[in-house]
């Protein structure tokens, strides 16, 4: 009996000392918890959890180095751009990342190597846990979260977690974490007398994503006008290609093409491209886009209608007949998708069907839900095209930096091979949705209650090109200069808080507050950070044919489209002379090569958090960026570069 008494405790010492903790550093961690979540109690121990462990990828700190190789226009390699197999070999992660992930689930957790799953890409490595296995390995606690509009729950860790140290260096990031349920915003705005049906433009928000949805800038007007005398009222295509020097005819019918996005239930009606077309381009009549569904992306009838017929109209009426559209549809009417479904759609390599996206924050698929996708998820398989535009987003408080900074990163991998990624810049000036600011704690507050103002994500991403928005004066002609948009709403405009102030900016950005000082105190906005927008397009009165009837929409989410279908067409012309895209195009537009290329605009502010914001002055200013396109100085210059 003693002799069992002594075995059994010596293997329980063992046992003990086998598990001991293991000293770790915190790895990411959040500081509040995003607007209307309260936590409802702690997670049950054996609850299972696909955790997933995103590996840092190699050759990170070369990627704006090998950007800016095919990118800046006095680089001998521009516009040779990679293949997407070149992109994935060079950023894959280590042999010594992946066996130090492998060794500590193993030692620390006692995880057996059968459990442990490394995807595909080699990018994640996953594993089923309990909450109890997830706390040890991460040195935190899971509580059970509860949204106050609607109750639904999910599970997260308090605060943040640990990794050990040497684990860490190996690591971006682990989910499920700290990444809550928080909604894609749409960048726009309208009149509570329009039909539900119309939906939010703009920063209104995706099921996914959670959150309020504002009512759409929208309204009906008492006269549609088709001249060029009354874009100060209504702005049409005709208006818009005035303003923008924007004459073209496309010449790679078949090359060339451009995508715009859209998450369920953003939706539209076909016979309404015939209604705009009758009314403003008669020759496109019967035309519709090329539908992409990306997890069981599809037209939703009674779907809210505003953004995708905005979005697709003016792609569609400004690029003409011969280029291709493509309607990147993501998402099934139940879980919707985010902008990691859009990616993993596009690129094999970032793919992480089998886990690696955020549990909470992105939607995962076959959806078992009545209705739901019972597809795989999309992987790799959809088509790239040159130019995507995209009118959502985030505030950067919605998410983590880790989460962000992979997101970003891959924005820029695929700027490699070529494509161009243009964002709306937001229609709340440099508050967040809702004239939401932050506190000092970096919590989102009230407009009046907030100490600094809040950016938008993927705004602040150094490698898309975000778009503010501007409007001709009222009584104004359409060849007048116009002002940063000040009627209904203020344009999105800011410095980032996660993202540093981009190389290909610096210059730009150190003349504005240089010469034209904010005079706010240093908490109020991060003056080393990324600066946003990078150029600007009317985003006031678009005509729009909604459910058979011409509406009125303004937003930052009007402004994108614009400007993507003017760099889609400088890409038709370069691809008509054989030579290849334009991809990233910020390193380009801020060099001395296109100076002048741009229409400034030196009137206007973008207000919010109890301030007047920014002011739009000579040159780069965070309103309304370097000016909006003048498409007859730009279209040269791109064609003289190689």
């Amino acid at each position: 009996m003693l002799l069992s008494q002594l075995f059994l405790a010596g293997l329980a010492t063992f046992a003990s000392a086998a598990r001991a903790p293991v000293t770790r550093v915190l790895h990411e961690s959040r500081r509040s918890l995003p607007a209307g979540w309260s936590v409802v109690r702690r997670a049950e121990l054996d609850t299972i959890l696909p955790l997933s462990i995103g590996l840092v990828q190699s050759n990170l700190d070369n990627l704006d180095a090998y950007l800016m190789d095919v990118a800046h226009p006095e680089s001998p390699n521009y516009s040779k751009h990679w293949t997407a197999p070149e992109v994935a070999n060079a950023f894959r992660p280590s042999a010594e990342s992946i066996d130090a992930v492998r060794t500590w689930l193993a030692d620390d957790g006692w995880i057996s190597a059968e459990r442990i799953v490394l995807s595909k890409s080699g990018g994640w490595v996953m594993v089923n846990v309990t909450v109890e296995e997830a706390e040890h390995l991460l040195g935190t606690e899971y509580y059970v979260y509860e949204h106050a509009e609607d109750g639904r729950q999910h599970l997260a860790c308090q605060g943040g977690y640990h990794l050990p140290e040497h684990v860490s260096k190996h690591v971006d990031l682990v989910t499920p974490t700290l990444h809550f349920d928080v909604k894609i915003r749409r960048h726009g705005s309208a009149d509570t007398s329009v039909t539900k049906q119309l939906g939010s433009v703009g920063f209104g928000a995706s099921p996914k994503m959670g959150g309020p949805v504002h009512p759409p800038l929208i309204h009906v007007p008492r006269t549609i006008f088709t001249d060029l005398e009354h874009c100060d009222e209504v702005i049409t295509l005709a208006c818009l290609r005035t303003l923008y020097d924007f004459v073209y005819t496309p010449f790679a019918p078949g090359r060339n093409t451009i995508g715009v996005v859209e998450y369920t239930p953003q939706s539209h009606i076909p016979s309404d491209f015939d209604v705009f077309f009758g009314n403003y381009s008669k020759g496109q009549i019967g035309e519709r886009p090329k539908l992409v569904s990306i997890d069981g992306g599809s037209l939703v009838p009674g779907g809210d209608i505003g953004e995708s017929s905005l979005d697709l109209q003016y792609v569609m009426g400004l690029v003409g007949k011969k280029q291709e559209v493509l309607l990147y549809q993501v998402g099934d009417a139940v879980l919707s998708g985010s902008f990691n479904n859009l990616l993993d759609a596009l690129d094999g390599s970032y793919c992480t069907f089998e886990g690696g996206d955020d549990a909470i924050a992105d939607s995962f698929y076959p959806d078992n839900s009545p209705g739901g996708y019972k597809g795989p998820e999309d992987c790799g398989d959809k088509k790239t095209a040159f130019v995507i535009s995209t009118s959502y987003g985030y505030q950067e408080a919605d998410l983590t930096p880790a989460y962000m900074q992979r997101q970003c990163t891959e924005y820029g991998k695929l700027s490699l091979t070529g494509m161009t990624f243009v964002y709306s810049s937001g229609d709340s000036g440099v508050a967040g949705f809702g004239n939401l600011c932050l506190d000092d704690e970096g919590e989102q507050v009230p407009g009046t209650s907030g100490t600094s103002f809040n950016p938008t994500f993927p705004g602040g991403c150094p490698y898309v090109t975000s778009v503010g928005a501007t409007q001709v004066v009222p009584g104004n002609k359409v060849t007048d200069r116009e002002s940063a948009v000040f009627q209904r709403f203020p344009s999105g405009g800011g410095f980032s808080n996660v993202f540093p102030r981009a190389d290909f900016q610096k210059g730009a950005v150190t003349n504005y507050l240089g010469k034209f000082p904010p005079g706010y105190a240093q908490n109020i906005f991060n003056d080393s950070g990324r600066a946003y927008p990078d150029v600007s397009a009317n985003g006031l009165n678009y005509s729009v044919a909604a459910d058979g009837v011409l509406r009125l929409i303004s937003g930052t989410s009007a402004s994108a489209p614009t400007v993507a279908s003017i760099l889609s067409a400088i890409n038709d012309a370069r691809l008509a002379i054989g030579k290849r895209p334009i991809g990233w195009v910020n390193p380009a537009l801020y060099s001395s090569k296109f100076e002048g290329a741009f229409h400034d605009i030196i009137n206007g502010t973008n207000p919010g958090c109890g301030t007047q914001g920014f002011a739009a002055r000579p040159g780069w200013d965070p309103v309304t960026g370097l000016g909006t396109l003048n498409f007859a100085a730009l279209l040269p210059r791109f064609l003289l570069l190689p």
